[in-house]
């Protein structure tokens, strides 16, 4: 599958972002939305010069939920954001050298501890900004694997994770390059309703519509 995704659609060159910070604002923002929106969001933030844990902090309340009213529940997001940054500054300085120098299943620990912060957003910081070894699982990914049968109904997320990470050589790169490869196709053709599949690059394997 990962050979035949990375023929069809090439490199990917996820995530976007111009420093570690930026990825993991992208992470949190990204919840229950779509990248376009997340994307006006951040570029809301860069103009405020808001791209960086004490940047971000300088911000009152309501400039930071102007901020990143584009992204859907801002609120919340603006008040997980804060809380973030708080976090990152007073524990490792704002650094993200101090950040990632934690072993990674430890990091992802704490990480799930704060408010806000789950699975996928936490694996997500963990690989695209600190460059771990930990495969991120979306909504793309299960309904791409429920409907060739690699998971049932019933595999959670941590059950689709053990399935490629005991599969897939343990390695950065190629964790991210899959991950991105399975929202390329499933953005594109395995959708929710409406797929494509005759013209999908892993539709001539056998697969249902689940």
């Amino acid at each position: 599958m990962y050979r035949r995704l990375a023929t069809a659609f090439g490199p990917q060159h996820w995530w976007p972002a111009d420093s570690a910070f930026e990825m993991m604002v992208g992470a949190i923002l990204t919840q229950a939305t779509n990248w376009h929106n997340v994307e006006q969001a951040i570029a809301r933030l860069r103009q405020a010069g808001a791209l960086s844990p004490r940047g971000l902090l300088a911000l009152t309340s309501a400039r930071l939920r102007r901020c990143v009213r584009p992204a859907g529940y801002f609120r919340q997001k603006a008040t997980r954001l804060r809380q973030y940054a708080r976090w990152y500054l007073r524990r490792f300085n704002g650094r993200p050298e101090r950040l990632f120098a934690v072993a990674w299943p430890h990091l992802r620990a704490q990480l799930l501890e704060l408010h806000g912060v789950g699975p996928e957003t936490a694996d997500s910081i963990l690989l695209y900004a600190g460059e771990q070894p930990v495969f991120v699982v979306d909504a793309y990914t299960q309904r791409i694997f429920r409907r060739h049968g690699l998971i049932d109904a019933t595999a959670d997320y941590d059950q689709t994770q053990r399935l490629v990470m005991q599969r897939l050589r343990p390695s950065a790169g190629r964790y991210k390059e899959f991950h991105a490869l399975l929202v390329a196709v499933g953005k594109r053709y395995c959708r929710r309703r409406d797929p494509h599949c005759e013209s999908c690059p892993l539709g001539s394997w056998p697969h249902t519509l689940r």
